[in-house]
């Protein structure tokens, strides 16, 4: 077989895969990053841990949805740059037919009403999901006292504050240098690649004037280049923006597309596709979906050949360590103030816990779990219908 050959079955057993992933991976950014590592690691055998490891750190570090960026590297490893194209739109695809016509239907009939009953049973499996592949990855990169204590750090922060904090990563990440790199040998020039790149995509921003696609367009620029890690925390920013700044949506409507993005397969700011939907029709919903993930295909495909020249650097790899620990302790954190919203009463504190516990004692797919709890909130939601959510 020639090497073209080669490369082209690769690049199509890739597409396959994420597609696949696009369509059956529920439970928000940790549970699909969880996944990607037990499916690529331990079953195809596709990359090492280190690498795995590798990938979650840096993509963390990096302003954008964890588990497309995560995605995107492990397809740029694997098949390069036009791999990670590839791979990366395939991932998304899925998530953008399902939600777009989901917004088809809310425009064209008016309502979901069966959604706020599905959210009620499902948010609290989402928890379980989160908290569940967080200690996964805790095994898979979590090695001294100074990460632990960096991640706890982290946590705090995140929940005092009530958001995550960018300039986390990139102090953790300089923590590790001091600890795990040495001072005596010059920085390599991965570093300063990485740190900035925040910096130079932040300034990106919504403008008042223009049509409304081009104003999706940069505002979800700008949510891509600004919401850290996971796509949890991108709520408040959509809220302040879409209801406060721009009067696009209502409260009640702004639920109901974060509802969306979180039953939906694939990761949560898919939101996007559903909001560009009700804004704008099915171009918005083009150019809302291409303005929330373009800019991680940028910024993984900037940052991967660096740090692929780089990978034994010692300082790169004590950022590497410092950063890792600071993604467990900021999603800890997200996954805290996230629970206080979806478990409001004795029925969904069961159903987290009760899900928490399958999943540790069972290996019970995603798309199962998800679908069994949304019975559950159909069935139980119009019974109980409990204030809490309408009030958040």
């Amino acid at each position: 077989m020639t090497e073209t050959a080669i490369k082209q079955g690769r690049m199509a057993e890739l597409v396959r895969y994420f597609l696949r992933l696009g369509f059956l991976g529920f439970g928000g950014p940790v549970a699909l990053v969880g996944q990607m590592e037990r499916e690529l690691v331990d079953d195809k055998k596709w990359l090492t841990k280190e690498q795995m490891r590798e990938a979650i750190a840096i993509c963390q570090s990096l302003p954008g949805p964890l588990a497309i960026q995560v995605g995107i590297y492990i397809a740029w490893l694997r098949c390069g740059f036009w791999g990670a194209w590839a791979g990366g739109w395939a991932f998304i695809l899925p998530n953008f037919v399902i939600v777009a016509a989901l917004g088809a239907l809310y425009v064209y009939l008016g309502d979901l009403q069966p959604v706020t009953a599905i959210f009620y049973g499902v948010s609290p499996a989402v928890i379980a999901l989160i908290l569940h592949s967080c200690y996964r990855l805790t095994k898979l990169g979590m090695e001294d006292w100074l990460q632990w204590g960096i991640a706890a750090v982290c946590l705090a922060v995140t929940v005092i504050l009530q958001a995550e904090v960018a300039l986390l990563f990139i102090g953790a990440g300089l923590v590790g240098i001091l600890y795990y790199g040495s001072l005596f040998k010059r920085t390599s020039a991965t570093l300063p690649a990485i740190i900035v790149v925040p910096a130079v995509a932040a300034p990106i921003a919504p403008v008042a004037t223009g049509s409304v696609l081009g104003k999706l367009l940069l505002f979800f620029l700008k949510a891509g280049s600004m919401t850290f890690g996971s796509g949890l925390v991108i709520v408040p920013f959509l809220e302040q923006g879409l209801v406060q700044q721009y009067g696009w949506l209502d409260e009640r409507q702004f639920l109901i597309a974060v509802a969306v993005g979180m039953i939906s397969p694939g990761p949560v700011v898919i939101t996007a596709t559903f909001v560009g939907y009700l804004v704008a029709g099915f171009w918005g919903s083009v150019v809302s979906t291409i303005g929330i993930f373009l800019p991680s295909f940028l910024l993984v495909l900037i940052v991967a050949p660096l740090l692929a020249r780089h990978r034994g650097n010692a300082n790169v790899q004590g950022f590497v360590k410092g950063a890792y620990a600071a993604a467990i302790g900021t999603i800890l954190g997200a996954c805290f103030l996230l629970g206080k919203i979806a478990i409001g009463d004795w029925l969904t504190a069961l159903i987290g816990i009760a899900c928490l516990a399958i999943l540790f004692r069972w290996k019970v797919s995603n798309p199962l779990l998800i679908g069994a709890t949304a019975v559950i909130g159909l069935i139980a939601y119009p019974i109980l219908r409990p204030d809490w959510v309408m009030v958040h």
